[in-house]
């Protein structure tokens, strides 16, 4: 760094905030500071030994209050200023600017999740399809540089969400998620599969990874879950299914009298195992809310994206402003010694 001149006269240099805001290069050579008092003193008490005083008898009033016998003082004071700077240019102050770069080679994710009638049972809080929502929510943002897609499916695949980095835009289309989206019945997890594989065949990425989630065995569509986890398969995704919900008698709604009700449900865990394998991801079973975090946790885990970092440190040294000091009040005190102001009253 390079100051104009008219920077180097800035009373801002000799300010304390000013030094606090320094990176020291040599911060040990600060500790100098503390011995330049003593150097000072050494340096007189030599002096007296060699130059003894010789005792003058004045007038007390000539001598107390008048501002003149205070000049000799001066030639120690720059040389003792010249001494300070001089450290300070040693320790080279410095101040550093760090930049950061990251790059990462995403992958393609595409979230696949059941809106059926089914996911409104409440044996999560408040039910399946928001429960899933709001982990679904919370991967995104846990996600980094990847492009995300969505598909949901009922009795029919409908695609939500192409695949995409606006991580914003795609939150908000999940939160508005809702059972009526769409009209046709039932589960129609193939059709869910094949919309997906359409979404991510023609993707050029390194991984492209399929998160089914769903709570019934599939009962709608015309196509078969097998034959499109095959066919998934032969385009490069990778298919992690998740079952979610419980059998048995789960909640749902209330009576007559506010009593909860309680429904049969039934899970195809089946169908989701041999999906899974044949997708070469993994079957993953959700019982309650703080399950189905963890499975999403882990799937974080196991595609995790590789995030490289380029730091950049940018160091501007100001040493030179403080030698240019250290090297003036050298200059005064030589000056100085020169003249009256070294002998007056005997210094």
């Amino acid at each position: 760094m390079r100051e104009s001149l008219a920077e180097f006269f800035s009373w801002s240099w000799f300010l304390p905030e000013t030094l606090r805001s320094y990176e020291w290069e040599n911060p040990l050579v600060l500790n100098l500071l503390w011995l330049i008092p003593l150097l000072i003193l050494l340096r007189k008490f030599i002096k007296f030994l060699k130059n003894p005083v010789l005792e003058l008898s004045l007038p007390k009033r000539a001598v107390e209050g008048n501002p003149w016998t205070y000049l000799r003082l001066i030639p120690s004071g720059f040389f003792f200023l010249f001494l300070i700077f001089l450290v300070l240019a040693l320790a080279r102050p410095q101040r550093s600017n760090e930049r950061v770069e990251q790059f990462t080679e995403g992958i393609d994710i595409l979230l696949v999740l059941d809106i059926s009638e089914s996911m409104d049972l409440q044996d999560f809080v408040p039910n399946r399809l928001e429960a899933a929502k709001n982990t679904a929510l919370d991967f995104i943002e846990g996600r980094f540089g990847d492009r995300i897609g969505m598909v949901v499916f009922s009795g029919e695949a409908y695609s939500l969400s192409p695949l995409t980095n606006d991580y914003q835009l795609l939150s908000s289309l999940i939160q508005e998620i809702n059972f009526s989206m769409i009209e046709a019945k039932g589960t129609a997890i193939g059709s869910a599969i094949a919309a997906g594989t359409n979404r991510m065949k023609d993707s050029e990425s390194p991984s492209k990874v399929m998160i089914l989630l769903s709570d019934g065995e599939s009962n709608a569509g015309n196509v078969d879950p097998i034959f499109a986890a095959q066919l998934a398969s032969a385009f490069g995704i990778k298919i992690y299914t998740i079952a979610v919900g419980k059998d048995g008698m789960v909640p749902y709604g209330t009576d007559f009298f506010g009593r909860p009700q309680l429904v049969e449900s039934y899970l195809d865990e089946s169908t989701l195992r041999e999906i899974s394998r044949i997708g070469n991801g993994q079957f993953f079973r959700a019982s309650d809310g703080a399950a189905l975090n963890q499975i999403f946790d882990q799937i974080n885990t196991l595609e995790k994206t590789e995030i490289l970092e380029n730091r950049y440190k940018e160091t501007a040294d100001f040493y030179r402003i403080y030698l240019f000091w250290g090297i003036l009040f050298l200059v005064v005190w030589m000056a100085f010694k020169s003249s009256f102001f070294n002998n007056f009253l005997l210094d």
